[in-house]
């Protein structure tokens, strides 16, 4: 089932969530992100580790961070999709730990619709960690 159409309207939005490292927060993300009816919502700074995808409670949850070991608890990206946006997406691809790709089926063949969510650190951040 295609994601985009030229009769429905999709929501996306986008959270700096500050961290993913607290129990419970992926379920508070996914119950906000159902309040808001969003399809796909874009989520920065997860401190999350390695890339990989999980279910929680109904919404799939794409992330990628940093893979190398004993690397810091920073940065880190992800892609939380409705069942709708489930049911239409194509692939994924992370990037590192500040941008994720993911590509969805629409109604008009041939044509994919393309999410991706970069992180940027603020200006606390060292110059070398901005480059």
């Amino acid at each position: 089932m295609p994601l985009l159409t030229t009769r429905a309207t999709i929501y996306l939005g986008t959270w700096n969530v500050r961290t993913m490292w607290d129990t419970g927060r992926a379920f508070q993300i996914a119950t906000e992100m159902r309040r808001y009816n969003l399809e796909v919502l874009g989520i920065s700074e997860t401190h999350w580790m390695q890339v990989g995808q999980r279910l929680t409670s109904g919404e799939l949850l794409l992330y990628s961070g940093h893979e190398e070991e004993n690397a810091p608890h920073t940065q880190g990206v992800a892609l939380m999709l409705s069942k709708q946006a489930q049911n239409a997406l194509i692939g994924w691809e992370s990037h590192g730990p500040r941008i994720i790709k993911a590509s969805f089926k629409t109604k008009k063949e041939g044509i994919t619709m393309n999410i991706i969510q970069c992180y940027a650190p603020t200006n606390d951040y060292n110059e070398d960690a901005k480059d």
